[in-house]
């Protein structure tokens, strides 16, 4: 692909009466926490519907470069993993994450438990990005950490001595990643283990995280005493309690289709008005994304259930309607509604997002950088945005090598003329082919006007 990506405009050519039907690739988040479950898992696991992505590769290659066997048919999005138990092949290793956070995180949790000597490193993105919550920990487990460079940053090298400490404490205001992490390599102790939360960031990725631990097999409790349920799970003050003698059950297993994915298409329908059905996404899934369908209804849009997928329609003539959302059970999503924020009939305000500042890119000044290249008034604070509506002016978006910046601005490209996408090969990320996905949607959409 080349170095840009023009956007078609083609609001005035389509329909409002067509009806388009989309598959996108597999959850990353249910992908490298599936990967991670099945190594901890004693015996041969086969995942179904994996993701291929940049991310779920290097996360592959980690598990691999420790020695466990797989076996790949990325033709029929399967991976087979032998899982030993929570042992590590190899007691020493040098594993690369790239800028795939969730590898970064998820094996720094696991091979700062597992006995041996293990040297990480990043990409230079994810270099810069937060780790010393969870490598603090870490160390309150009796890990010794090793810095090659900057303290609290990759590169470094973990010499873990397993579970030393029965009651741990984890902070999360930076990222929910620490504590799944160290929620799924738990179960490596004998003994059950208390876990502290401090902060109140990423509720729903936690409950992923619980709810695919339950369906390896291992329960993970929040206690009556707390006062908390476990539907309040991941809420600050939150204690954790994973009881001992557990282990994760080797199984075939499905993976969800990407959530984050199928919203830039739910997106497109909004301000289209047309009707968008997403494959194999349904109100009952693992994914916390899935709540940004219920900012769109109140929007204007119509959300209904259907056997094949969730399916949306967009508002006459894509008429939205300006809203305030919290968007922390949804952050990734930030971008797309910055999209769709020029086209509401009023202020679009995002609150809860003062973590996204943290993730591949700062991606709150990232949006309201562009939006401002774009002529859109945009209020930019600590933890949220405040959108006007206007008519956005052609330019080139820059991405800071963030597939959401790349993947979200696309959308407004559909409605204005002229908008073109920088380094659209940074989708590479989580969904290679996204491009060719909208390229294919859109020759859908014109092919019988």
């Amino acid at each position: 692909m080349c170095d840009l990506y023009r956007v078609p405009c083609i609001f005035d050519r389509v329909s409002a009466d067509k009806k388009l039907t989309v598959e996108v690739p597999g959850s990353k988040s249910i992908t490298n926490r599936a990967l991670l479950l099945a190594t901890l898992a004693e015996g041969e696991s086969r995942l179904l519907g994996v993701l291929f992505s940049e991310d779920s590769r290097h996360f592959l290659s980690c598990i691999q470069e420790l020695g466990f066997e797989t076996k790949v048919e990325e033709d029929r999005k399967q991976i087979t993993v032998h899982g030993l138990g929570g042992r590590a092949p190899k007691e020493e290793a040098s594993i690369y994450v790239g800028s795939a956070g969730t590898a970064a995180r998820f094996l720094t949790a696991y091979l700062g438990i597992v006995k041996g000597s293990y040297h990480l490193d990043a990409s230079p993105q994810m270099r810069r990005r937060p780790m010393a919550p969870l490598l603090a920990c870490l160390e309150q487990m009796g890990c010794e950490i090793l810095y090659r460079q900057e303290e609290g940053h990759f590169p470094f090298t973990l010499r873990g001595h397993g579970l030393g400490n029965r009651k741990l404490t984890v902070d999360i205001d930076s990222s929910s990643q620490f504590l799944s992490a160290v929620l799924i390599s738990s179960v490596l102790s004998e003994e059950s283990l208390d876990i502290q939360v401090q902060g109140s960031h990423g509720m729903a990725y936690i409950d992923m995280t619980r709810r695919m631990m339950e369906q390896f097999g291992v329960n993970v409790l929040v206690p009556a005493q707390s006062g908390q349920t476990p539907e309040k799970a991941g809420e600050a003050g939150t204690c954790f309690q994973i009881p001992g003698s557990q282990h994760y059950r080797a199984q075939e297993y499905r993976i969800e289709p990407d959530v984050s994915a199928a919203c830039y298409f739910y997106g497109m329908a909004a301000l289209l008005g047309i009707t968008v059905t997403v494959k194999g996404v349904h109100f009952d899934s693992l994914q916390g994304d899935v709540e940004f369908l219920r900012v769109l209804e109140r929007m204007g849009c119509k959300v209904w259930e259907s056997a094949e997928g969730i399916r949306l329609l967009g508002p006459a003539g894509g008429r939205l309607k300006g809203v305030e959302a919290d968007l922390s059970a949804c952050s990734d999503q930030a971008i797309t509604l910055a999209a769709l924020a020029p086209f509401a009939d009023g202020p679009v305000r995002i609150t809860g997002i003062g973590h996204i500042r943290l993730q591949e890119s700062d991606r709150i000044h990232g949006i309201a950088a562009e939006l401002g290249r774009m002529g859109i008034a945009c209020e930019e604070g600590a933890d949220c945005l405040t959108i006007w509506p206007g008519e956005p002016k052609g330019c080139v978006v820059e991405t800071y090598e963030d597939h959401r910046m790349a993947m979200g601005f696309s959308l407004v490209g559909l409605r204005s003329p002229g908008i073109a996408i920088a380094d659209p090969s940074c989708c590479k990320k989580t969904f290679e082919d996204y491009f060719a996905v909208l390229e294919d949607s859109i020759h859908r959409m014109l092919q019988f006007y």
